[in-house]
């Protein structure tokens, strides 16, 4: 007998409604016995960015399963409602730029397909409400051992489409980035890694001249939020391997008056470049 796979479940539906829990009783009734995970229902209203971005930075640490994401701001438009399959993962969700970045998370896309079974989808698909009327009950099929091939027609999987990858490169001293996301603490996410640090000459225990919101902070570079003093600005890998900018206690977002896609520059406090 073929196990039951378990969902994992991503929206910007919020609970304040019954959308998340809609969903929720269409996989139930056709998978009962599929496990489904919360990953979160607070991304923020149409925020595509922000969901693939969770969605990269999470699923390598769920189990093979179904993985559906609905941030759809155009949803009942042209836009595709797709199937992406890697080595052990199926993710499923409207073809905007969401799910790729969490495919290659997990290893490269091996197929794609459009999702255009309705024996797979409610009887009555509502112009605006995919998630309930499509992709959950895609995702539940999926999960009680559907073929992905039977979703519908297999796509050339370079035709999906794509976000742009985020600003991260060193040239001549001074690191470029952007601001990934900003977490519920306050905490800011660059797009550039460790790597992209030892570039600038810094290593753990130096400090960075942060450029941001502007203004230039000088910032400690250091392992963790507690080896500065309470209310303190400090640069730090986070749990996803992203050079983040914290305040111990404190919020860093508002510290440097910053937002997700605003413009950070990083450089060596001697490197005498200055501010731009």
């Amino acid at each position: 007998m073929t196990p039951v796979l378990p969902i994992s479940f991503l929206t910007d539906y919020g609970t304040a409604d019954g959308f998340v829990a809609a969903c929720r009783g269409v996989m139930a009734r056709i998978a009962p016995e599929a496990r489904v995970l919360d990953i979160t229902h607070e991304v923020p209203p149409g925020d595509i960015r922000r969901g693939a971005l969770l969605l990269a930075q999470t699923l390598p640490y769920l189990p093979p399963g179904v993985h559906v994401a609905v941030v759809d701001p155009g949803v009942g438009t042209a836009r595709r409602g797709v199937l992406v399959r890697t080595s052990e993962h199926l993710l499923v969700g409207p073809d905007n730029g969401l799910l790729p970045w969490a495919a290659d998370a997990l290893g490269g896309i091996r197929e794609a397909y459009e999702l255009g079974n309705p024996a797979l989808m409610l009887p009555q698909v509502s112009a605006t409400f995919h998630g309930r009327d499509v992709f959950a009950p895609v995702a539940a099929h999926l999960a009680t051992g559907t073929p992905p091939s039977e979703v519908g027609r297999r796509l050339d999987a370079g035709s999906l489409v794509r976000l742009a990858d985020p600003v991260a490169y060193v040239d001549r001293g001074t690191g470029y980035a952007e601001v990934l996301t900003e977490d519920r603490f306050g905490n800011v996410q660059l797009s550039l890694a460790e790597s992209h640090i030892r570039e600038l000459g810094v290593e753990r225990g130096g400090a960075l001249d942060v450029e941001a919101g502007g203004d230039v902070h000088w910032v400690p570079y250091r392992r963790t939020f507690g080896d500065v003093a309470a209310g303190a600005l400090v640069a730090l890998l986070d749990s996803a391997g992203y050079v983040a900018l914290t305040v111990n206690g404190g919020d860093a977002a508002r510290a440097l008056r910053v937002r997700p896609g605003d413009p950070v520059k990083l450089r060596r406090p001697d490197s005498g470049t200055g501010a731009v």
